[in-house]
């Protein structure tokens, strides 16, 4: 009995070292399971952005985007200089108030009633006459001397056409006086320069129009 006795508490300490031992075991495996979970790596939360709200043009109505275009012409007509020559519009004056009494002289009111549309036509020339550089003022014999008027006339077609309509008749060259021939080429010469100044006057007008550098001359 005493040796069976023996035999049981070896077994059973047998049985509590090998519980013992397993016990060890789990708690290693355990700890083995926490240290690898602890030591994962972390997922990060990434952040959404949310896309950026990107504001559209206002839309313009034809009617307002004519107006500001308008309104933007205006303001750069008024901005740009007007250029002019001190004493031109004296000049001017003068000019045209010798043209009158020469268009009263030389009676090209017969043909031409109105004085305020003498600078209707487009342009002024002179038969009979030089008024080139290198023929200025002589007088071609067997010519007729005659102020001659141009203007654009539409055709049966609806073309514009030069027309020459004679403003005055002087008879032949060699019939000329000297005083009567300086006044016809006076009167050309000054019809030329008052037309010279619209047409000025009428392209700074056309510039005024468009948007040009603001460090032009005009």
């Amino acid at each position: 009995m005493a040796r069976k006795g023996k035999c049981m508490a070896s077994s059973l300490d047998k049985l509590k070292a090998l519980t013992s031992k397993l016990e060890e075991k789990l708690e290693k495996k355990e700890k083995k399971v926490e240290n690898v979970s602890t030591d994962a790596p972390k997922k990060e939360t990434v952040k959404v952005k949310e896309p950026v709200k990107i504001q559209e043009p206002e839309k313009i109505e034809p009617a307002k985007k004519e107006s500001i275009e308008k309104e933007s012409i205006t303001k750069v007509t008024s901005v740009r200089k007007k250029v002019t020559t001190p004493g031109t519009d004296a000049v001017r004056e003068e000019n045209i108030e010798r043209v009158k009494t020469l268009y009263e002289k030389l009676k090209i009111f017969e043909k031409s009633p109105d004085f305020s549309n003498i600078f209707v036509y487009k342009a002024m020339n002179l038969s009979g006459i030089g008024l080139k550089e290198d023929d200025f003022g002589e007088v071609r014999e067997g010519k007729y001397i005659q102020i001659i008027a141009i203007t654009y006339e539409p055709d049966k077609n609806g073309k514009k056409k030069a027309k020459n309509i004679s403003l005055g008749y002087f008879g032949k060259a060699e019939t000329l006086e000297s005083g009567l021939k300086n006044e016809i080429i006076e009167f050309v010469l000054r019809w030329r320069y008052e037309k010279a100044f619209q047409n000025l006057v009428h392209y700074k007008d056309l510039i005024a129009r468009v948007e040009v550098p603001s460090d032009t001359l005009f």
